[in-house]
């Protein structure tokens, strides 16, 4: 199975906090025997306290996000894909859709203008996944794993990040899109859910295509 996903080089996953992204990057990443790049979210000074206090710190931590972003794509840019396969748990894109949920409109103009430029040298993926699921089920998830900087959520704030994620991607075009709903599924725990969206990912090549799994 997995030769026939040799053809990706570079596969992004994404998804709403709390939808199981890096969880399944980390397992196309073994399967694949390919390198992993994960977000480097935890390192953000600025993250326990701006959801805390959204409106004092969203600045901080979306600039903080963005820049720590990009320079972790530089090594998608130096990386030969042709020597080893790439899976990341997010998209550089995505960073966008925090700050048009965070930002106010001086601090949103100020954002894109530095965005824009770095958004030139980004390596697009040969394949993005989005990852679905709704509020109830993120909320759920989020509890579950009961990271302490993430109890302060609300769900008001989970369910619009839902929105403009959905939104988002319902335009998106980029590259070949997969879009899995993952509200049935435990791609973690069991092996037959995760087969079935590696041959999903072995069939989809162009366009988009939105997904059910028939478990």
């Amino acid at each position: 199975m997995t030769t026939e996903l040799s053809d990706l080089r570079y596969i992004a996953v994404e998804g709403v906090i709390g939808v199981g992204k890096t969880s399944l990057a980390k397992r196309l990443a073994d399967t694949l025997s390919a390198r992993i790049l994960l977000e480097e979210f935890e390192e953000n000074p600025f993250l326990a306290d701006f959801y805390k206090d959204k409106r004092a710190y969203a600045f901080q931590a979306q600039m903080f996000f963005l820049l720590s972003r990009y320079k972790q794509q530089e090594v998608v840019v130096q990386y030969d894909l042709f020597q080893q396969q790439l899976v990341a748990d997010y998209m550089f894109n995505k960073d966008r859709i925090f700050a048009m949920q965070t930002l106010d409109e001086k601090e949103m103009s100020l954002y894109n203008m530095l965005a824009m430029i770095l958004e030139k040298r980004i390596v697009k993926p040969d394949l993005a996944i989005y990852l679905q699921a709704t509020t109830d089920r993120l909320m759920s998830n989020i509890a579950e794993r009961g990271r302490s900087y993430e109890l302060d959520m609300s769900r008001d704030y989970i369910d619009a990040l839902n929105i403009q994620y959905d939104d988002y991607f319902r335009i998106y075009d980029d590259t070949p899109l997969l879009i899995i709903n993952t509200d049935n599924l435990d791609f973690v725990k069991n092996d037959n859910h995760f087969q079935k969206i590696i041959a999903e990912i072995a069939n989809h090549r162009t366009g988009r295509k939105r997904v059910n799994i028939d478990i």
